[in-house]
């Protein structure tokens, strides 16, 4: 009685055991399936250019481990955007065929063809037809022909303007914020408005009927400057002739940056003259980036 006992355990233990074997193993296989399309790293490259058929390419270099773009405009790009576009380097596929026959794939007269450059010379991947089953794009890189979603040549064909910073500040300057002359501002100018950061975390106001309170005017700042993003951008060529109102944002180098009020209704339209590019913020938003809580007692 003991040994049948003894020897039902064992057939149960065995059972168990093919039954977790056979729920792992299609799992382990699917895994093993995929094929990683590059062993590239994001460090790797110092330029990026985005071709199309019938437009002129996007084209991007890496400044002091800072992306910016050079083609069609000369701006601070969005980093996150260029990040997208080269996302496809981490990307992993089930189906991976070699490079026979480019024109079956749409590979023979690519939509759009992604080229980095760097250290380890150029590595070119070009986006073909869809696959009507699967509704997945044909890439092809380094002889081989990838299926992946759609999602990699959306990002790689996002509009140029779209690709600029709408940061008005650089990560730098962001970095360096040391105060804002806002006496050239309409509201401000018989104050003469002047706010400045010192190096010990302190403000001060250049109207002594000012009284701040130090939080409100850190909050202040992180809010309207440090973590400031436009809806969105324009490019534009300054007007030298035309007198806007305007302010300094002023840095702890002692550089300043010039920015000119275009517009306050029904957008707040802020033009940055060195960089030739227009910010659009929602009204509020604008308003408040120009007019520090400093509350001057009346």
């Amino acid at each position: 009685m003991k040994k049948r006992w003894i020897l039902n355990l064992l057939l149960l233990a065995i059972v168990v055991g093919i039954s977790v074997f056979l729920h792992l193993k299609p799992q382990e296989k699917a895994e093993t399936d995929r094929f990683e399309v590059s062993a590239l790293k994001m460090a790797d490259f110092e330029s990026v250019k985005v071709e199309f058929p019938t437009k002129a390419p996007t084209v991007f270099e890496r400044q002091n481990g800072y992306w910016m773009m050079r083609k069609p405009y000369s701006a601070r790009a969005d980093q996150m955007s260029v990040q997208r576009a080269l996302s496809i380097i981490a990307a992993t596929t089930a189906t991976r065929l070699p490079l026979q026959d480019a024109a079956k794939y749409g590979l023979d007269q690519p939509v759009l063809r992604l080229t980095l450059s760097g250290r380890q010379g150029e590595h070119v991947f070009t986006f073909g037809t869809y696959n009507p089953v699967t509704e997945e794009q044909y890439i092809g890189y380094a002889g081989n022909v990838f299926l992946l979603p759609g999602q990699y040549s959306e990002a790689a064909a996002t509009q140029p303007i779209e690709m600029i910073d709408k940061a008005p500040l650089s990560p730098d300057e962001r970095k360096q914020l040391a105060g804002f002359d806002l006496a050239h501002l309409e509201q401000w100018e018989e104050n003469a408005l002047k706010v400045q950061l010192a190096t010990d975390g302190k403000w001060s106001v250049s109207d002594a009927k000012a009284k701040p309170t130090q939080n409100d005017m850190n909050e202040w700042m992180d809010f309207s400057w440090r973590q400031a993003q436009a809806t969105s951008v324009e490019v534009y060529t300054p007007d030298r002739k035309q007198s806007y109102p305007s302010f300094e944002v002023l840095l702890r180098d002692g550089k300043k940056v010039h920015f000119d009020k275009i517009q306050e209704s029904p957008e707040y339209l802020l033009a940055r003259p060195d960089e030739g590019i227009i910010y659009h913020f929602p009204n509020d938003v604008g308003f408040t980036m120009v007019n520090p809580p400093v509350n001057i007692q009346k």
